[in-house]
């Protein structure tokens, strides 16, 4: 069975509220999250139960707690991990290009997932696996990971509200003109497939802001900015743009300079859930794209 404890203190703007409304309108946790708590868990002040319309006072330390009667399905599998920041709500970890991050029917193991369920379970932590951000597997860089239920429902109103600041890299195919703009176009299923997407009008809203870093000797580096997230976005978006991504065979790139796509989750930024407090990461680039990105710029 797993368990999650998730700890609040209450401070002097939290005096003579109750539990629940500090709960909900300060730390934004749902109303599911609190009916789970209430007949899978139990929520406590100071250590002892208490019912959700007590009043606080100052110094109050309130824990909920959420069990599930199912316990992780991914098995632990001890990997090297490139954690970048760590605290009781979220992971930041550097993902190489080639791992997957959740395991599927044709990855069954040795994927990100694995690899934290085993850093977890070294720790005599017993968490369920939520990627935030999920990255292609062959798509290097930053991604988050959510500890708890909390902390995931944080990290989705972010990305609702567009607070959720994720900057890429990628090499692209041809000299990119302008050097910016947006490509506002909706992505959907291709036709008979189960993996390629396309943009079509029945498609979900996709918008992709891009910047030229550096251009020449047939490349273009360029930076990217998503307010959407849909999947194979940067790469969809680029391609019908007539530059795909160098190495992106998927999406009309060759593989002649480099054996995947060239992209990369170069920078993370956000407001943490729990503390306020403004946190940003950046993520060289691997070798493979930065050889590449030496061309664009005749080095």
């Amino acid at each position: 069975m797993l368990e999650e404890l998730i700890r609040f203190t209450a401070d002097e703007a939290d005096e003579g509220r109750t539990v629940r409304d500090v709960l909900q309108k300060r730390y934004g946790v749902s109303r599911r999250l609190l009916v789970r708590a209430k007949f899978k868990g139990l929520i406590t002040r100071n250590g002892q139960l208490v019912f959700v319309n007590e009043k606080l006072r100052a110094g109050d330390e309130i824990a909920v707690m959420v069990t599930e009667d199912a316990e992780e399905t991914v098995a632990p599998e001890a990997m090297p991990l490139s954690i970048r920041f760590e605290d009781d709500d979220l992971m930041v970890i550097a993902k190489p290009a080639g791992l997957v991050v959740h395991p599927t029917g044709n990855h069954a193991g040795g994927t990100l997932a694995n690899g934290v369920i085993a850093y977890w379970q070294q720790r005599g932590e017993h968490r369920k696996f939520r990627a935030v951000n999920r990255l292609d597997k062959d798509t290097s860089g930053l991604l988050i990971v959510a500890k708890n239920q909390w902390a995931h429902e944080q990290f989705s109103r972010m990305q609702q509200e567009r607070t959720l600041h994720r900057i890429y890299q990628a090499i692209a195919e041809g000299e990119v003109e302008p050097d910016e703009g947006t490509i506002d176009a909706p992505i959907g299923l291709a036709e008979d497939s189960f993996i390629t997407r396309q943009i079509r009008p029945d498609g979900q809203k996709a918008v992709t802001h891009f910047r030229v870093l550096a251009r020449g000797n047939g490349l273009s580096h360029l930076e990217l900015k998503l307010d959407t997230g849909r999947t194979h976005q940067i790469r969809v978006h680029m391609s019908s743009l007539g530059h795909p991504l160098a190495g992106d065979d998927l999406y009309g790139g060759g593989r002649q300079l480099i054996g995947r796509q060239a992209l990369h989750a170069f920078r993370l930024a956000f407001v943490h859930p729990r503390s306020g407090q403004s946190m940003e990461w950046t993520e060289p680039l691997p070798t493979d794209m930065s050889e590449l990105s030496a061309s664009c710029r005749g080095f």
